[in-house]
């Protein structure tokens, strides 16, 4: 059994060279709203889920972009209801959001 069910990480990243990334899309918000939501629910801890920050994932152009493994799926997102979306289809109910999904 792997320490986490699943392991969430949304791409923080802020480019020096003023390139499009994730931050300028208020990734860090969401990252912190993620977090906090999972923790309230119980959802975070050993055994069950983890939310981490991530550097870039290269994936910039298609952001704010996250990544959960072990289901090894990607979503963009735009606000806070994308996210609400994302943990009680994906995260409980282990159904991939299609709409979200790049």
């Amino acid at each position: 059994m792997s320490y986490y069910t699943k392991h969430i990480f949304i791409c923080i990243n802020q480019r020096e060279d003023g390139k499009e990334c994730c931050n300028d899309k208020k990734s860090l918000e969401i990252f912190d709203y993620t977090k906090k939501k999972c923790i309230s629910m119980k959802l975070q801890k050993k055994g069950g889920i983890r939310v981490n920050k991530a550097g870039c994932l290269d994936r910039c152009s298609e952001g704010p972009v996250m990544v959960i493994y072990p289901d090894n799926i990607w979503y963009k997102y735009k606000d806070k209801n994308d996210i609400d979306e994302i943990i009680n289809k994906h995260i409980i109910n282990n159904k991939v959001v299609t709409k979200l999904k790049i």
